[in-house]
């Protein structure tokens, strides 16, 4: 029995558009190579951080933006003792969720800390910023438990 014939084409799949932040992560990723940071007022009047452009419970548009603060509370978070190389950090550190002063909803962000047992629900931390910032989540290179702990 003889093959069947296979066609076949060269073809490459491509993405040929390119996509805006948007007004209102673009306001929070200019805020972070400005060294601060903005939440969102949600329908209800909670302040979400990092911004979000729709109100998750009711999807209406959000515009008001607030200003947080650099420090705020661990509200959950998990110990890394052996960081890898994809991770922001090469010591220890913590994932945690953050509410920062003035925010009601926790964001992500890695903790360093000189030991685990410094680290605990409710402890307080400060953003630490990139030397050299440009617009990026990665412009806060981490958070320190606040009033100590150098994470150079």
């Amino acid at each position: 029995m003889a093959q069947p014939e296979v066609l076949s084409q060269a073809f490459e799949l491509g993405f040929t558009y390119t996509r805006s932040t948007g007004p209102v992560v673009g306001k929070f990723l200019t805020g972070l190579r400005d060294r601060t940071i903005f939440g969102i007022k949600a329908s209800d009047g909670r302040v979400i951080v990092p911004p979000m452009e729709y109100d998750p419970q009711t999807a209406a548009a959000l515009t008001e933006f607030v200003e947080v603060g650099q420090q705020g509370e661990i509200v959950s978070w998990c110990w890394v003792k052996q960081p890898r190389a994809a991770h922001p950090i090469q010591q220890p550190f913590a994932w945690a969720m953050i509410r920062l002063d003035g925010a009601d909803v926790a964001m992500i962000h890695c903790v360093v800390a000189d030991a685990e047992e410094q680290l605990f629900t409710g402890a307080r931390v400060s953003a630490v910023w990139a030397d050299e910032t440009r617009g990026y989540i990665t412009d806060i290179r981490c958070f320190e438990i606040a009033g100590g702990q150098d994470s150079e």
